[in-house]
């Protein structure tokens, strides 16, 4: 790797969903106001509104879109006016 292209301040952060107030720990260099008590230890705190524990993908409760479907319907309404 290249010398002094990488920053030198990586340290533990917690990141903490907002939506399911679940906490994970990982190394980062970005800035943060607030502060957390994780078992005795301080750590930053960055608050995010969604996560991979509460993102739908990730969660398997999406909705599925039936694009099939709204096109058929589309057409039951709208395809027959070109016929005379």
């Amino acid at each position: 790797m290249k010398q002094g292209i990488h920053p030198e301040n990586y340290r533990p952060v917690v990141f903490k969903d907002m939506s399911n107030e679940e906490t994970f720990i990982t190394r980062s260099t970005i800035t943060a106001k607030e502060t957390i008590d994780i078992d005795g230890v301080t750590y930053p705190l960055i608050k995010v509104e969604i996560s991979s524990s509460s993102h739908p993908f990730y969660t398997g409760k999406q909705k599925l879109v039936d694009t099939a479907g709204r096109v058929d319907k589309f057409m039951s309404r709208y395809g027959n006016r070109t016929k005379k």
